[in-house]
């Protein structure tokens, strides 16, 4: 049976791959992101995501647990008026940068990096079910517009606590998604892993998503119910 790990320790990325009906397991990175950026000197927002998903995917497929699995690491960055914005941590930092957001937009960047660490076989893999030695990643970015937001609304949200472990200071699929006028691009990748993405980065190691797929995706009656 494929393995995939999820690198991510986010109930959001671990949702989507639920909904999805996508069978994985988590194992979460003890990565330094702050160290890793030092360490390549690396500022621009697009290559920063891949960089940090690629350091979370290495870092898991290294342990012994991951031994004939795949591992996805994934990391997101949003780029607003040329920075890079990451978790902002504190609500001083989130107040500030929700009021520059406010009626704006900006770019979230997420990075997917795929390692393979299935087995390879001796005539180069050809065979049913052997790895094919893959370390790839791409990144998905979406244009994420937002509506104007008021100093109350921005204080009520960041008293909720969502918006301070969230790269760029806001959620999708949550209390954030009430200040969110319109999304260009993929709107899974603005919650932090591209279901589209990961089907190409599978596929590139010869590996079909519907291997993965369980029943335990969403129901479709419940999604279309009124």
């Amino acid at each position: 049976m494929t393995r995939l790990i999820l690198a991510s320790q986010s109930p959001a990325r671990t949702k989507l791959l639920t909904d999805a009906g996508i069978r994985h397991q988590i194992l979460v990175s003890d990565v330094d992101e702050d160290a890793v950026q030092a360490r390549y000197g690396v500022t621009d927002p697009h290559d920063t995501a891949l960089l940090l998903a690629r350091a979370k995917a290495e870092a898991v497929a290294s342990l012994p647990e991951a031994e004939g699995a795949l591992v996805i690491g994934c990391d997101s960055v949003f780029e607003f008026a040329g920075e890079a914005h990451g978790k902002p941590y504190t609500a001083d930092v989130a107040r500030e940068r929700m009021r520059r957001m406010s009626g704006s937009k900006g770019v979230l960047h997420t990075g997917h990096w795929l390692v393979d660490c299935r087995d390879t076989e001796a005539d180069g893999g050809n065979e049913a079910g052997a790895g094919s030695g893959a370390t790839l990643g791409h990144v998905t970015s979406a244009e994420v517009h937002f509506m104007e937001m008021s100093a109350a609304e921005i204080d009520a949200y960041i008293a909720t606590g969502e918006p301070l472990q969230c790269a760029g200071s806001f959620t999708i699929d949550g209390y954030g998604g009430a200040f969110i006028r319109k999304v260009d691009g993929d709107p899974h990748a603005v919650v932090g892993l591209s279901i589209s993405t990961l089907r190409g980065l599978l596929g590139q190691a010869r590996v079909s998503i519907t291997e993965l797929w369980t029943t335990g995706a969403a129901d479709p009656a419940l999604i279309r119910a009124e």
